[in-house]
């Protein structure tokens, strides 16, 4: 299998490669460093493109040579050069060559914003400044839950076991900031709110059950619901170390090819401490039905 990490050629975005080197030591997946080059549009014949081209060119082969330093020793990797319509375009085109299975980007973005709406692979998101040690691996896996995202637990789960890591079911109970100074109103508001938590801390239970009957379980299971009145503050409830990935799950409205990422799943993403890795509903149930085949 293939990670295909997506640099820029200006030469920004240490934290892809030390969100990529981590995912690699983990899965023991193949690393494909690119930069993409976007073409002008339209094109034209004149010299003044045929310069531009070159210095970008030249920009992106540092840009590499950079990415080469960076990355740990023990991290082999192949890098290259890309010309496409755009940024996104170029990264889908490479991961389709590569038979990818899994796109590594940076923080929300344009670039990333176009990947998490078109994606027929899961998208790890490295968050702003994410830095992680030399020798770093994914030693937990936490899968942010809803109460209808059993597929999406099993998959975490298969990928949780496959690297050694443990699993996490993340619940997140957000309460608005009402548009008032009085008390009025959130009793109720208090109540449905404890209902809603018990409810999914049940359906959590009862996953997690599922998962410990895998044929290839992980080494340790928990679930946990973090509360907040915005979705910074319930992601800051919950704890984060090094080496947890967030897994989160494309929006049941969207292709079942695709990521397609939802306004629940996007406030988590962008709000999430540690890297993020959206996946297509498609994958999910693969990797679910995967899971669950005997041995």
């Amino acid at each position: 299998m293939t990670l295909v990490v997506g640099f820029a050629p200006d030469g920004r975005g240490r934290g892809v490669l030390h969100l990529a080197a981590m995912l690699a030591r983990s899965t023991g997946d193949d690393l494909v460093v690119c930069a993409v080059i976007p073409a002008p549009w339209p094109p034209s014949p004149a010299r003044v493109d045929a310069e531009w081209r070159a210095e970008v060119e030249h920009l992106a082969n540092d840009a590499l040579d950079r990415a080469r330093e960076r990355l740990p020793e023990d991290i082999p990797a192949r890098y290259l050069i890309h010309h496409a319509r755009s940024a996104p375009a170029g990264l889908l085109e490479v991961a389709e060559e590569h038979e990818a299975n899994v796109l590594v980007t940076g923080p929300m973005g344009s670039t990333t914003g176009r990947l998490l709406h078109t994606s027929p692979v899961p998208v790890a998101i490295a968050p702003r400044g994410f830095r992680c040690p030399p020798d770093a691996r994914v030693t937990r896996v936490t899968a942010a839950y809803a109460g209808a995202d059993d597929d999406l637990v099993v998959a975490a789960a298969a990928v949780a076991a496959r690297v050694g890591a443990s699993l996490r079911i993340a619940s997140f109970a957000v309460r608005a900031r009402p548009p008032y100074t009085s008390g009025v109103g959130r009793t109720a508001d208090d109540a449905m709110l404890a209902d809603w938590v018990r409810e999914i801390e049940s359906a959590a239970r009862s996953t997690l059950e599922t998962v410990g009957h895998l044929p290839a379980a992980p080494r340790a299971l928990e679930a946990v619901v973090g509360h907040g009145e915005s979705w910074e503050e319930a992601l800051e409830d919950v704890e984060w170390h090094d080496g947890d990935v967030l897994v989160v799950g494309s929006s049941a409205a969207g292709p079942l090819a695709r990521v397609f990422l939802g306004s629940r799943a996007s406030k988590i993403v962008r709000h999430s401490p540690v890297p993020a890795v959206v996946v297509p509903r498609g994958v999910a149930v693969e990797l679910a039905e995967e899971a669950a085949a005997p041995a």
